[in-house]
């Protein structure tokens, strides 16, 4: 299991140095592979035995590679190295919570734009999910409990009351230089492996930084986005720091009035203000003025 952990963080690593990321950012994987290549015990029993803290302790392990660590070592995957594969399915990810086969994930995904582990935690609660036929209060019940067993060691292990999520001039300002730079030919492109038959590298990745937090961008290349031909307007935002991790899609509003705007789905009462108190009036919403924000 260890030199397991230890080959997906140097394959992250190599696939971030591919992809024009932070030289330091790199450097920390291959480090953390080191480590964990010359522990002298299995990382599943130092979990067991110290939990996340345990794994935050060892030599130039933080808590944001704690955390990566922790998930190949519990749950055989690691979604970094997922989507830089271009690998990602948000349905086939619901699908492994227990009491959602596929069919019943797709319609998730597709019905009420869901598509983490997060999302649909809040889904179950706020009473979303209980309008999709085949989700009744047992059913739901259970989808709680499971995701409450599923995401409260990380959310216990990174919990910080002082941190807040990415404000939507962020994000917004993160969606703008990636569209920016795709359009210019500036970013590395992959060959996702889904709707992807010929192995084309057609979808451009960003990585980039504001302060502390990491940021990759993507257009979506689910099957929805597909569907509704918006693979090059939809730009999924992932985002992770020591604190949190977390994505938000961008998209262009279709109706009402952000209609023509960039809006971050889910936070459109925050963009809608935001426009109001800068007064934009470039539908292409120019989030940063001066120069692109330089790639980390």
């Amino acid at each position: 299991m260890n030199e397991e952990i230890a080959r997906r963080l140097l394959e992250l690593a190599q696939i971030l140095a591919d992809q024009n990321a932070n030289a330091f950012r790199i450097r920390s994987y291959r480090q953390a592979a080191r480590t964990v290549r010359n522990l002298r015990e299995p990382v599943k029993e130092l979990i067991k035995r110290e939990g996340l803290e345990g794994l935050d302790r060892l030599p130039g392990i933080g808590k944001s590679l704690a955390r990566s660590i922790y998930q190949i070592a519990t749950t055989g995957r690691l979604p970094m190295l997922d989507r830089l594969r271009g690998e990602t399915d948000p349905a086939q990810l619901l699908a492994t919570v227990p009491g959602i086969g596929s069919e019943l994930a797709q319609r998730i995904h597709n019905d009420l734009h869901v598509d983490t582990l997060e999302e649909l935690e809040a889904a179950a609660y706020d009473g979303r999910l209980a309008l999709l036929e085949g989700f009744g209060e047992k059913r739901i019940a259970g989808i709680r409990d499971s995701l409450a067993a599923r995401l409260g060691r990380i959310r216990q292990f990174t919990q910080n009351k002082s941190a807040a999520e990415p404000n939507v001039n962020e994000i917004l300002d993160v969606d703008n230089e990636y569209r920016n730079k795709a359009s210019q030919g500036y970013l590395p492109r992959i060959a996702p492996r889904r709707f992807n038959p010929k192995r084309e590298a057609w979808l451009p990745i960003l990585h980039t930084k504001r302060g502390n937090t990491h940021y990759t961008a993507i257009f979506s290349n689910t099957a929805r986005a597909h569907q509704l031909n918006r693979t090059h307007d939809w730009v999924v935002v992932y985002y992770d720091d020591d604190h949190q991790e977390g994505q938000y899609t961008v998209v262009t509003a279709l109706a009402g009035s952000l209609k023509g705007r960039r809006i971050v789905r889910g936070r459109e009462s925050e963009c809608e203000r935001l426009f109001q108190k800068n007064n934009f009036g470039d539908s292409s919403l120019q989030v940063r003025k001066g120069p692109i924000v330089q790639t980390l």
